[in-house]
């Protein structure tokens, strides 16, 4: 008989999730409720101008479900042109302009709603502010699946074109 008391116990894996739990319980603790705008720093990135409020890999807010941020578009300037799964909302907070959609024409205005098709292949979207005096402002959220499914989500996640205030 083989004598376990002095050899060190392997975690098992559910004590790996309780150890998980555990540690995401004290990140939820020490974290942000509430997510000031004004103190968020503003991105340019190939998509744009955006201020990411959740985020995956952001640990500092209560949790994670949701991939939420705002995207400004200067005056008569567009955003990038991206493919991706579809099933983001967009809400028009500021402006008028439009978004393309599988080479669709959406217009909106401030107020409006609009949401990307889900499909199989994905979809290829830009936004444009038809203003040349007054920016855009869309916000948008999605379900955060990056942990389950992956970025691409099965279609891919591409960057087709940058947009104009990305050098």
């Amino acid at each position: 008989m083989t004598d376990h008391s002095t050899r060190p116990r392997e975690l098992t894996k559910y004590q790996e999730l309780i150890e998980l739990r555990d540690k995401e319980r004290a990140r939820i603790a020490s974290s942000n409720v509430c997510v000031k705008g004004r103190d968020l720093p503003l991105e340019v990135n190939p998509q744009g101008m955006l201020k990411w409020y959740m985020h995956p890999n952001i640990e500092t807010t209560a949790h994670k479900f949701i991939m939420f941020y705002t995207q400004e578009i200067p005056p008569g300037s567009r955003s990038g042109k991206q493919r991706c799964q579809g099933g983001v909302v967009f809400v028009a907070v500021e402006g008028t302009g439009y978004t393309v959609i599988d080479e669709q024409r959406y217009d909106w205005k401030k107020g409006d709603l609009f949401q990307l098709p889900i499909k199989p292949d994905g979809v290829t979207f830009q936004h444009f502010n038809a203003s040349e005096n007054e920016p855009a402002l869309l916000i948008a959220a999605e379900p955060n699946l990056a942990a389950t499914t992956g970025i691409d989500r099965a279609c891919g996640f591409e960057q087709l074109e940058a947009a104009p205030e990305y050098k």
